[in-house]
C-alpha cells in the first residue's frame, strides 16, 4: 500500500508543475531525442534539465506498466522508487533557474511488456540510453557545477545500481547468455546515439575490475589503464558509485604503501 500511496502522490506532484492549459511538450522532437541541438530555439541549460527530467519520466512510466500488469515485482518496484527520487533531485533545478517542467505525457505511449524477460530487456536498453544521455546533458552543463553533480549522481545510479539490476533479472528469465548489444539494439529506439558497443565493453571491463577488488588482484596499472581509456564525464559519474569508491580507496593504498617503501 505504502508503494501505491508514492506513486499516486509522486503522479500528483508531477502533474501540479504543468502550467495551466499546457497540452503537450512544444519541444517534444528534442525531449525524445535524449541530445541536446546548439542550434534549437531553446537555452541549453533548459534543454538540460527538461531532456532529463522528460527521461526519468519515461523510466519511471516503462516500470510502472510492468508493475501494473504483473504485479509488484523487482526490480520494478525499488527502480521506479528511484525515479521518483531522480525526479525531486532534478525538479529544484528547474525551478532554481527557471525551466518549465515538461509534461509527463508517457503513460499512454508505452506498451505493457508480454513476460518480465521482456520488461527486464527493455530495462536494459532504457538504462543504455540514460547513461548516454547523462553523457551528453553533462558535456553541455559544465558552467553550472550544481547542475553538472546532479547529473554525474542520476548517471551513476543507472549505471551503478539499475543496469546491473536488470541484467541480473534478464539472466534469471533467460536460458540464454545476457547480450546487451543484442538487447540494446532489438529495444531501444535511439540509433543515432553512438557507441553501445564501447558501453558494453566498458561495463564488462569494470565488472572485472570489481572482482579483482574482491580477490586484491587489482593493480594502480589496472586502474590508470581503465581510466586513460574511458571518457572522463561518463566515468566522473559512474566512479560516485560503491565500485568507484573502491577503486580510489585502493589507489589510494597502494600510493600510501609505494610512499612508506621510499622512506625506507
Amino acid at each position: 500500500m505504502e508503494n501505491n500511496e508514492q506513486v499516486l502522490n509522486w503522479d500528483e506532484a508531477a502533474k501540479s508543475e504543468e502550467s495551466p492549459g499546457q497540452i503537450g511538450n512544444f519541444d517534444e522532437d528534442l525531449l525524445t531525442g535524449l541530445r541536446v541541438d546548439p542550434s534549437y530555439n531553446e537555452p541549453v541549460l533548459h534543454q538540460v534539465l527538461r531532456i532529463a527530467v522528460y527521461d526519468e519520466f519515461h523510466a519511471y512510466e516503462t516500470y510502472k506498466k510492468t508493475i501494473e500488469k504483473f504485479g509488484v515485482v523487482e526490480p520494478f518496484a525499488n527502480i521506479m522508487q528511484a525515479e521518483v527520487r531522480h525526479y525531486e533531485a532534478l525538479i529544484p533545478l528547474l525551478n532554481k533557474y527557471g525551466v518549465p517542467v515538461p509534461v509527463n505525457d508517457w503513460a499512454d505511449k508505452i506498451e505493457e511488456p508480454n513476460n518480465i524477460l521482456e520488461a527486464s530487456e527493455v530495462g536494459v536498453a532504457a538504462e543504455i540510453d540514460n547513461v548516454k544521455m547523462y553523457d551528453n546533458l553533462i558535456s553541455y552543463a559544465k558552467n553550472y557545477p550544481d547542475v553538472v553533480d546532479i547529473l554525474y549522481r542520476l548517471q551513476a545510479a543507472s549505471y551503478n545500481n539499475h543496469l546491473p539490476a536488470f541484467r541480473q533479472s534478464v539472466a534469471g528469465h533467460s536460458a540464454m547468455p545476457v547480450d546487451i548489444n543484442a538487447i540494446y539494439n532489438q529495444y531501444s529506439t535511439h540509433d543515432t546515439i553512438p557507441a553501445q558497443e564501447d558501453m558494453a565493453a566498458k561495463m564488462n571491463e569494470f565488472n572485472q575490475m570489481a572482482m579483482k577488488l574482491s580477490t586484491g588482484e587489482l593493480s594502480q596499472e589496472d586502474i590508470m589503464t581503465f581510466l586513460g581509456n574511458t571518457n572522463l564525464s561518463f566515468i566522473g559519474g559512474a566512479l560516485a558509485g560503491a565500485v568507484g569508491t573502491m577503486i580510489f580507496s585502493q589507489m589510494t593504498k597502494e600510493e600510501s604503501v609505494q610512499g612508506e617503501d621510499q622512506c625506507l
